[in-house]
């Protein structure tokens, strides 16, 4: 490798990792990772810290101690006492819009929770009316609709003259261990969240890293040609090596960044009982993190390279970075059915084969061809952008003033 790529990639390394931009990204990753992993769980506990009160208004007059006894007993907080606590709404006027107005002012008033209406035909309709100022607390609703879906099953399992004690037992709900397999024979338990984590955490890793150097790469083109320190540049280098240099610096900053990541990710995820990524196709995802990586620096450098300010920096960068967040979108999709043919269409797509493959790897290894392929197309389609880029970074650098159109690029790229 020339000595300029070198000093290049030496310059912009050491330039860039004094920042403060650099060493916010740096901590930035784990403390979102952190939040994305701590923050739901935190947030659902604190909402369990107390009892909650829920009114009834039950029309048939004989659910509501029943409800009350399973629901109560069944669901606990922490330190032992109940979850959930019930309270009839009754008055001499037993009409139902008057009892509803009842219960609505309690829920105004912070007396209950939420107010549920069971209909006198709730056995034939099976629909019961919820009440609240939150309607999207669903865990609780689907509690209170499994417990009284079991006590309606049972009155009419005794008016039908069963055992509904028998019949309940025979209809006990199954917990299922999820066992990962593989061709090799080997087995392990492996759970939704080590399954999702696995696939999910590399491609942050890949979004955060990609936006945050490409970033750094157009803003540094963009501020050299405004200063006009590239001609200088330029003078004692040629464009294919500045470009080189400046890709080169930024895959060290940015597999720097990684290994911090990396090695945070390793330390916790072994610190904990029980593990939340596990590490089998850890080679090939590098693979793909690698090849994705330097495909969308060179989409950087072919976006950034015709910019004159910042302003156009932002927007290309942003419109390049929804690329990245797409993946994000399809990950639970993906894993529901890794198999699906549009899930392999995607996988071989050169903007999201980085991101897609390594969610499949996490879900359900991909056939054989299918890798081989994928990372065939991927090594071929980084080597043509990067070949591309070096074509508009060459002519690029030098353009000031009025914006090129897709043309004009077109035709620097056939510039021989």
């Amino acid at each position: 490798m020339p000595n300029k790529i070198l000093h290049i990639a030496k310059w912009e390394f050491i330039e860039k990792v004094k920042t403060k931009a650099f060493i916010i990204s740096l901590v930035m990753m784990p403390m979102i990772m952190t939040i994305f992993g701590v923050l739901p769980g935190l947030l659902a506990s604190k909402s369990d810290e107390k009892t909650k009160m829920f009114g009834i208004i039950d029309r048939t007059g004989q659910y509501t101690a029943l409800l009350s006894a399973n629901i109560v007993g069944k669901y606990t907080l922490p330190n032992g006492t109940p979850n959930y606590s019930l309270m009839a709404i009754t008055d001499p006027d037993t009409a139902i819009d008057h009892l509803v107005k009842l219960g609505t002012s309690k829920i105004l008033e912070n007396q209950i929770e939420g107010l549920f209406v069971i209909p006198a035909n709730i056995e034939e309709r099976g629909r019961v009316e919820f009440r609240s100022e939150n309607v999207g607390n669903i865990r609780d609703q689907e509690r209170f609709s499994k417990s009284l879906s079991d006590i309606i099953t049972q009155h009419k399992l005794e008016k039908a003259g069963l055992d509904a004690a028998k019949v309940k037992s025979l209809l006990r709900d199954i917990d299922v261990k999820t066992i990962k397999v593989s061709d090799k024979g080997e087995e392990k338990e492996s759970g939704f969240l080590e399954t999702f984590f696995s696939g999910y955490i590399f491609i942050m890793m890949l979004m955060f890293l990609v936006i945050t150097s490409g970033q750094m790469l157009v803003r540094s083109v963009v501020e050299e040609k405004s200063n006009r320190i590239v001609e200088v540049l330029i003078s004692s280098c040629s464009s294919r090596e500045l470009m080189s240099g400046k890709i080169l610096g930024l895959t060290m900053l940015g597999f720097a960044t990684i290994s911090f990541w990396v090695l945070i990710l390793v330390g916790v995820n072994f610190s904990i009982d029980k593990p939340f990524v596990n590490f089998d196709h850890l080679a090939l995802m590098l693979t793909y993190f690698v090849l994705g990586y330097l495909f969308f620096a060179a989409v950087f450098v072919a976006a950034g390279a015709p910019l004159s300010t910042e302003q156009e920096a932002q927007q290309i960068t942003s419109y390049v970075s929804i690329v990245l967040v797409f993946p994000i979108a399809l990950a639970v999709p993906a894993m529901q059915n890794p198999g699906s043919m549009i899930v392999k269409v995607l996988s071989l797509i050169p903007f999201l084969t980085p991101t897609m493959m390594t969610l499949r790897l996490s879900i359900q290894m991909p056939a054989m061809w299918e890798i081989v392929l994928s990372l065939a197309l991927l090594a071929l389609s980084t080597a043509g952008m990067m070949w591309a880029a070096s074509k508009i970074f060459r002519i690029g650098i030098l353009v000031t003033g009025k914006k090129p159109n897709l043309k004009e690029i077109w035709r620097w790229v056939r510039t021989e």
